[in-house]
Formats: C-alpha cells, sequence, structure tokens
C-alpha cells in the first residue's frame, strides 16, 4: 500500500514539475520577443554589456524575420579559375575555408557564361574535416569518416557519415567577370549561425 501512494506522489511531483516548465519556457519566449528587449542597455563600467534578443541571435534582415543578412564579398575572377583547379577562398568570414571551382560543364546552381563555375565550404558537414577535392569523380571528400559530395549536384551527399549536403555559396558574376558570394544555402559546421 505505502509503495502505491508513493508511487503517485511522484508522478504529481513529474507533473507539477512539467507544468512549471512549460510556464517558464512561455514566460522566457514572451520575454525575448516582447518588449523587455527592445533596447541595448549600459553595462556598468567595467561590465559587458548585454545584447539584445536581435543582437544576441545575429544580424538580419530588415524586411524579412529570421533572414540572415550575408556579407557580400569578391572572391576571385573567372580568370583566375581553371577547368576543375580548385581555388581556395573563405566565406562568410575568414574563419571558414571554402573552394571555388570552374566545372567545364554547365551544373545546377552554376555561374558565370558557361554556368559552370560553383563554390563550397570546405568542412565536412559531420565533423568539421577539411574536405579535398577529386578532379576525377568530381567529388569533395572527408580524411576523417570517408563522407563525399557530389560538387555537380550541389554539395549532395553520396557516402558516409555526413546527415546533410555540403553548404554551397550563393554566388553572382558581374559584367567584369568579378565573382561574388552573396550567401550560404546550409548551416556551416560547428555554427549557430553562418554569420557571427
Amino acid at each position: 500500500m505505502r509503495c502505491r501512494n508513493l508511487e503517485a506522489i511522484g508522478r504529481r511531483q513529474f507533473l507539477k514539475g512539467s507544468a512549471l516548465a512549460v510556464a517558464g519556457g512561455a514566460v522566457t519566449a514572451a520575454r525575448v520577443d516582447g518588449s523587455l528587449a527592445a533596447e541595448r542597455t549600459e553595462a556598468p563600467r567595467g561590465e559587458v554589456p548585454v545584447p539584445t534578443s536581435k543582437e544576441a541571435h545575429g544580424p538580419r534582415a530588415e524586411h524579412g524575420a529570421g533572414r540572415l543578412v550575408y556579407p557580400v564579398k569578391r572572391l576571385a575572377n573567372l580568370e583566375d579559375l581553371a577547368v576543375n583547379g580548385p581555388l581556395e577562398i573563405s566565406y562568410p568570414d575568414a574563419a571558414v575555408p571554402g573552394v571555388l571551382l570552374k566545372l567545364g560543364t554547365k551544373v545546377e546552381r552554376g555561374v558565370g557564361p558557361d554556368g559552370d563555375v560553383v563554390g563550397f565550404v570546405t568542412l565536412c558537414p559531420h565533423k568539421g574535416y577539411p574536405l579535398a577535392f577529386d578532379d576525377e569523380e568530381r567529388v569533395l571528400s572527408c580524411p576523417g569518416h570517408y563522407s563525399r559530395f557530389d560538387v555537380e549536384k550541389g554539395g549532395q551527399q553520396i557516402w558516409g557519415h555526413a546527415t546533410q549536403n555540403l553548404p554551397q555559396y550563393r554566388l553572382r558574376v558581374d559584367a567584369e567577370g568579378e565573382i561574388f558570394a552573396e550567401g550560404v544555402d546550409e548551416l556551416v559546421y560547428g555554427r549557430l549561425s553562418n554569420v557571427l
């Protein structure tokens, strides 16, 4: 008899605790989304100021909630690229290695006059190992756990432990052949936001 009473008390305590956790989550969400984070507060001398919710979640576009504002960065000129010759670059910042590739045949999301220039982050989305380009098979390969990504099909994962495709750059080529990066389509390994 006594065990059943303890069991009932345990269930009640669990349900009370769950209700409090849900209520606490709702209050926190209301504070983040509400007016409590409307402006950045000045910190006392010697302390770090507390960012507003907008600052804490990274830059946002004025016209679209939840959309990151990527820096526009010149990466190279079309003349700098050779067919199947990877050109090492970094984007969206210096800490994220990447590669530009001129494949020689038109591919999905390729840019340039021939639609054959693509760019990818070269950190494996599985564990962040640096990827190497195999020009014969046209894949980026991971030496850590052997994931492979098809560069002709938008960085689609074709083998290995990775659970997402390779982050691909949104590229633009201007009239002078300058190649610009304007965004990334997947999350870079090890980051909560591609733009820090």
